[in-house]
């Protein structure tokens, strides 16, 4: 994209990592009215003076609602500040639901190394092998690139969402917000553009890598990646909050509106409503706070995985560019794994969609679990994302 990159793009489109989408538009301070601090007792768990303070801190910096979920041997600790509408002052809740974005990726990753554990594909296919003639021209050889390297991102194919108007202002999202993509017209945006580098020369960020590994899920299984998500982790986790969208642009249920100026490009508006397919597997999906947080659970707890594609998902290449966020990152198959300052790491998939943030963090064996969701642009330095990772590490360091 042509858009200026502010810090706070630097910190998460560096990874464009965290972007849900791609996050290729700047940030800027939210506004608009903020709530008073609120817990929602209705779930009567313990209220934490220190989760709450936390959370108040990334208010502070800019956003319009945060909620964060806490878990560990002892339960479960929730705290909420903000909004969750702007319109109505509705205070944001523990149970709202919201666009997880790029978190999606750890689903995706978990349903083919399902399919690899299953003997019905290898992470050593090519991109070729199974969709023959897609990943082509330009430089671009769909038989150089492993199903590995999709995942890991280190496939050197293009970041189609750094080519996509929808992201570029906020009269070109309004404009484009509720278009149906295809896949192959996502990858058709990358293959506009030569590759960054050659296969496993490193690593970079690519939602590319993810829309073709969706793709790679319905050939192998004759259905699409929502339909086996659904099938092999929503549904047998019980997890009645989340969903993988097609082409429905709402968020069903109670759930916080998401807020972007997409860099001062025009007024704040409401980005709530918007087509999924833009996203598809690279960050289609929908989730809360309680729901991630047992996905992670079952996870890294080895319910969802056999212990070798577990240990290939957390198996990591060092990903540099993500150092001014999480300093001494890595990245494994749909999972980060970020250093703790108490030592050790934890691993984590962040997502940013325009005016939502998706931050987590779960210890190796799952028994510790911090999901924390934020709405509006925040800071325009990095002192939201500081604030998050402060939230995050602190409670995985108690």
């Amino acid at each position: 994209m042509k858009t200026k990159l502010t810090s706070r793009i630097v910190a998460t489109t560096l990874v464009t990592a965290l972007a849900g989408i791609g996050l290729t538009l700047p940030a800027a301070g939210a506004t608009g009215q903020v709530a008073k601090s609120t817990h929602d007792k209705t779930l009567n768990k313990a209220y934490d003076k220190g989760l709450q303070a936390d959370v108040d801190a990334i208010l502070k910096t800019g956003t319009v609602g945060v909620v964060a979920q806490s878990t560990g041997p002892r339960g479960s600790r929730y705290a909420t500040a903000g909004v969750a509408d702007k319109a109505t002052g509705a205070a944001a809740r523990s149970g709202d639901r919201f666009r997880i974005a790029s978190a999606s990726k750890t689903f995706v990753a978990t349903v083919v190394l399902q399919l690899v554990g299953e003997g019905r594909l290898s992470l050593d296919d090519t991109v070729d092998h199974w969709l023959p003639g897609v990943v082509s021209g330009n430089g671009n050889d769909g038989s150089k690139i492993t199903v590995r390297q999709l995942l890991q991102h280190t496939s050197g194919l293009f970041n189609y969402t750094a080519d996509f108007a929808p992201l570029n202002s906020v009269a070109e999202y309004q404009a484009g917000r509720y278009t149906t993509w295809t896949p192959e017209q996502l990858v058709g945006i990358a293959m506009g553009h030569a590759p960054d580098f050659e296969p496993g020369a490193k690593w970079a960020y690519s939602n590319t890598n993810y829309i073709l590994a969706g793709m790679i899920i319905q050939k192998v299984t004759g259905h699409s990646w929502e339909q086996q998500v659904t099938k092999r982790i929503i549904r047998p986790l019980g997890l009645r909050d989340t969903s993988a969208p097609t082409t429905d642009s709402r968020i069903p249920g109670r759930h916080l509106h998401g807020y972007s100026d997409f860099g001062k490009t025009g007024p704040t508006i409401d980005t709530t409503a918007f087509n999924p397919s833009a996203a598809g597997a690279a960050g289609a999906m929908i989730g809360t706070t309680a729901d991630l947080t047992r996905f992670y659970q079952a996870l890294l707890g080895g319910k969802l995985l056999r212990p070798a594609q577990l240990a290939e998902m957390k198996t990591t290449v060092r990903a540099a560019d993500l150092d001014p966020v999480w300093p001494g990152a890595r990245y494994g198959l749909g999972l980060l794994q970020v250093p703790l300052t108490c030592g050790g790491s934890y691993y984590s998939h962040a997502g940013d969609f325009p005016g939502y943030t998706t931050r987590n963090g779960v210890s190796p064996d799952g028994r510790r679990v911090v999901v924390l969701h934020a709405t509006g642009d925040g800071a325009s330095d990095l002192s939201t994302e500081q604030a998050q990772n402060d939230l995050i590490d602190g409670e995985l360091c108690a």
